[in-house]
């Protein structure tokens, strides 16, 4: 008995139309969108309003972990852009958008480089 069986027995005879009402199809849709909203992208909206406020609240003497896997302290903040101290005579600057966390100690090290 092919896989697809039970589908073909409730199809309707050639030549005759379902009289299904599409009322069924368009609550399957809006079931679906309403999944994908509750699963993906409500999480996604959530993890971007805490990196805002991540970022917002940063600071000069903060040390932040970059993207690259880079870790500096924080010397001076402008609105798009930061410099950061890495060494003694070595300052950098980068994209306020690259920080990934802001490190307190060494156990957040360990996080931010885990996950």
């Amino acid at each position: 008995m092919p896989l697809f069986a039970p589908f073909i027995a409730m199809a309707p005879p050639a030549g005759q139309q379902s009289s299904q009402s599409p009322v069924g199809t368009i609550v399957m849709i809006v079931l679906f969108f309403g999944i994908m909203y509750v699963m993906m992208i409500r999480p996604q909206q959530r993890k971007d309003k805490e990196r805002r406020e991540m970022l917002s609240q940063i600071k000069k003497g903060d040390r932040v972990l970059f993207a690259g896997g880079l870790i500096g302290e924080v010397a001076q903040l402008d609105e798009k852009t930061a410099k950061i101290k890495v060494a003694d005579n070595l300052r950098l600057e980068v994209a306020r958008g690259s920080i990934t966390a802001v490190l307190t100690g060494e156990d957040d090290l360990q996080d931010a480089v885990e996950g």
